[in-house]
């Protein structure tokens, strides 16, 4: 007998094929028969289609969940999205593989992206370890990155210069170990330190490694601002050098001086498709990003630790240098361009005494502070240890419209979940996408987008049983209605339940039922359990 019967519902299989109305029968987590609408006959439970669509559950290819599954694993923000399945490890800095002295750096430098729990157990070391945690019980399910940023924490340490070849021997190592563990593939953050100090010719020894593997690389790359599409072109020559698939992770094109230039990096990618690489990409529907208030220093200031960024901070003549990359010359972790105060809004804060700041732009509280923003940039950053996080507002709608067209794109929300006012693409990201530029604007269509979200991404995975609707794939799925499908979450008020999605599925379970969690933990980590190469 099967556990479920969805009757007399609009099917949206994942493919971008037209929709069409059927019964789906679940049983034992998967999907066991797919019929004419209400000719099923089954003792399983019934869940009538009326107004609603079925489309397989959405695939978030680029998440900063590590921490949250672990110790929100009800995951709501995500879940009732219609998120299924996440992807983390992301922009070259994580938790696995690491080892102590690594893992103390870790913690703190991207502590405004996870948080930094007093009391968490960090026991795992390996990758496989860390995917054993994942399976303990989560609510989606969760594919892992090896983050490169880690790895040359791990063997080079947190200073500005280049890997030896034993050192680059190390990490090729570490990350084979990572891979064969079931991480799909490898991250870069090629802002932020220590990973941005690695060069070309070590990125592509990384590189031939996880193409030999069948994974895939996803490099938030070197910018997004001035220099973006050189730091596109970097990055799709590597592709093109060592056969490796390439996904490049919340692809955009920012600040003033790329308005409008979405089709230039989009010719890049066409010229390189037609050649032969495999490169995909992923976006979020909104114009500003997130970051932590320390990735706007200049590289050579992060160089050491936090422990030395802090230092540098406290020094008068460093301090001054660093003022004049970023209020003159351009720092490289502000994508090479000058930081425009006004665009800095405080989004969260580790020292509850600075909780005032919050909401506020850098530039407003320059104001009332009555100093120069440069002077409340460095005292925030010494007074919550690194800790801030931001939302930078630099993005362009055209670009967006442009890059989420493209016949590569997925869906990523880049969500960050802590902090009190977190950007609301966390929350909003794949119902935004449904609501605001499918039925609103008609950017894209409904079937196109549901594959966008679902069954492009689950290709790129290499996952052979999800992202479609058809028999025997595993039934991780979502109810929406596509008439009132929106997000509801705001910069103001950002942890604010999407509408219209009542269901999720994950593993034939439900997670969400009737717009509420059920508590079940039916997600797993998603191993790459192949070596064979799949290409799009």
């Amino acid at each position: 007998m099967a556990d479920l019967l969805i009757r007399d519902i609009d099917i949206i299989d994942g493919t971008g094929a037209p929709r069409y109305r059927g019964d789906v029968l679940v049983d034992g987590g998967r999907i066991a028969a797919i019929a004419a609408p209400g000719t099923a006959v089954s003792d399983a439970r019934v869940l009538e289609g009326e107004n609603l669509a079925l489309a397989p559950g959405f695939i978030d290819m680029h998440a900063h969940s590590d921490l949250h599954l672990l110790i929100e694993p009800g995951h709501f923000p995500k879940l009732s999205q219609g998120i299924t399945t996440e992807v983390i490890g992301q922009d070259g800095l994580s938790y696995a593989p690491i080892d102590d002295a690594a893992l103390a750096i870790v913690r703190r430098q991207i502590a405004g992206w996870n948080g930094n729990p007093a009391d968490f157990d960090f026991s795992w070391r390996t990758v496989g370890e860390y995917l054993d945690r994942l399976d303990a019980g989560i609510t989606p399910n969760a594919a892992y990155l090896v983050p490169q940023g880690t790895l040359r924490l791990m063997t080079v340490g947190s200073e500005q210069r280049g890997a030896s070849a034993g050192e680059i021997a190390r990490m090729r190592e570490l990350l084979a170990e990572g891979l064969a563990q079931g991480a799909v593939g490898m991250s870069s953050g090629l802002t932020y330190t220590p990973g941005m100090y690695a060069d070309t010719a070590e990125l592509t020894a990384l590189c031939e490694v996880v193409a030999e593997a069948g994974g895939f690389f996803a490099p938030h790359t070197r910018s997004y601002g001035a220099g973006a599409l050189e730091a596109y072109a970097e990055m799709i020559e590597l592709a093109r050098r060592t056969g490796c698939a390439l996904h490049l992770t919340h692809a955009t094109m920012n600040f003033g001086v790329n308005r409008g230039r979405a089709g230039e990096f989009l010719a890049l990618v066409d010229a390189a498709l037609a050649e032969g690489c495999d490169i995909t990409l992923d976006t979020y529907p909104y114009l500003p990003g997130a970051t932590t208030l320390s990735a706007l220093l200049p590289s050579w200031a992060m160089s050491g630790g936090p422990d030395a960024a802090l230092a540098r901070i406290a020094d008068p003549d460093e301090r001054l240098r660093i003022a004049r990359d970023v209020d003159e010359h351009g720092s490289d972790g502000c994508h090479g361009v000058t930081v425009e105060w006004e665009t800095i809004q405080i989004s969260g804060v580790a020292d509850p005494v600075l909780d005032r700041y919050v909401g506020m732009s850098v530039a407003e509280i320059a104001v009332e502070r009555d100093m120069p923003p440069v002077a409340v940039f460095f005292d925030l950053l010494t007074r919550d240890q690194l800790a801030t996080g931001i939302l930078q507002h630099v993005g362009h709608e055209e670009n967006v419209r442009a890059i989420m067209r493209h016949s590569r794109h997925m869906g990523g929300s880049d969500g960050l979940l802590v902090g009190e006012r977190p950007h609301p693409r966390a929350w909003g990201t794949f119902p935004r996408y449904l609501g605001h530029y499918v039925r609103e604007l008609g950017v894209l269509g409904l079937e196109d987008c549901v594959h966008h979200l679902t069954g492009r991404p689950a290709r790129r995975l290499r996952l052979a049983d999800r992202g479609l609707i058809r028999p025997g794939y595993a039934a991780d799925l979502v109810l929406f209605d596509p008439e009132a499908v929106c997000d509801t979450a705001t910069f103001e008020n950002p942890a604010q339940q999407a509408r219209g999605i009542p269901h999720v599925l994950v593993n034939g379970e439900f997670a969400l039922e009737d717009g509420k969690p059920t508590g079940v933990r039916a997600g797993r980590a998603l191993r790459m359990n192949s070596t064979r190469r799949q290409t799009l």
